[in-house]
């Protein structure tokens, strides 16, 4: 059933997006509220389909959270992201912004329900997740990425927008500076975690393995973003360095499975 579910929500990100993506290129104030309940419905319908494959996975006698492979990892990442478009208000203030959130969202679930070389079956947790760290260390890390994906949104309007943001530049800087912040502190979070749970697993907190050497360098791009914003509103360069951020974060998520090392789960 959860299965099911989840793969009916691209289409109401898709639907959503495609809605938005009218408007903007014909100026037709159309499909406003209908682009804003679709994406509100493939929310509601991810956020279920989540609940109940956690539920589902009780009752196969599994019982873990659907945080456990490649799969579920896009189906939370992808989740994340809509849930800070809806945090942030994009779909109110910054509708056309917004909408490349979306998108964003429909080619991570998509990817999710519709690719052949992954396994949407409950599964057991392999030895090295059977941890109750799994939970805090994977949604802190996603709920950075989250954040993370929509300080680039808000970067790519603000470099290539054209002059429809040039008025609300500040307001854009502003938003880009708060979804950094609450991403460096769930990404720090998670890094900690991880840490924790290394050295419980492993018997050490840091080992410089991939997905560890590239959390770092991901940590580390935001930190210098923070640092810049403190010393030098440079407000190009900030949205240049969120969109690297994201890059460095997606190398994060999906380049270091390619690469051996402790992470390679999927």
């Amino acid at each position: 059933m959860n299965v099911t579910i989840l793969n009916s929500v691209p289409f109401f990100y898709l639907g959503a997006f495609a809605l938005s993506v009218i408007r903007a290129v014909t100026g037709v104030p159309i499909g406003g509220r209908i682009g804003n309940a679709l994406w509100i419905a493939g929310f509601a319908a991810h956020s279920a389909g989540i609940v109940f494959r956690w539920v589902e996975s009780y009752t196969l006698g599994i019982g873990h959270a659907p945080l456990s492979n490649f799969y579920e990892s896009l189906v939370v990442f992808s989740w994340t992201v809509i849930f800070f478009y809806f945090v942030f208000g994009l779909y109110r203030r910054y509708e056309e912004v917004g909408s490349l959130a979306v998108l964003i969202a429909f080619l991570l679930i998509a990817c999710a329900s519709f690719s052949p070389h992954l396994d949407s079956n409950i599964q057991p947790l392999i030895p090295a997740l059977k941890s109750n760290w799994l939970i805090s260390h994977v949604i802190t890390c996603f709920l950075g990425y989250g954040a993370f994906a929509i300080a680039a949104v808000l970067g790519v309007n603000l470099l290539w927008g054209g002059g429809r943001w040039k008025d609300q530049s500040s307001a854009l800087d502003e938003r880009i500076h708060q979804c950094i912040v609450i991403g460096f502190f769930f990404f720090t979070v998670g890094i900690m975690t991880g840490a924790v749970w290394a050295h419980h697993a492993w018997g050490r907190y840091w080992g410089w393995d991939p997905k560890e050497t590239w959390a770092l360098i991901t940590w580390l791009i935001y930190a210098a973003i923070l640092h810049m914003r403190l010393i030098r509103r440079d407000t190009r360069r900030i949205a240049f360095m969120t969109i690297a951020g994201l890059a460095s974060s997606l190398f994060t998520f999906l380049g270091v499975n390619y690469l051996s090392g402790l992470h390679a789960y999927f």
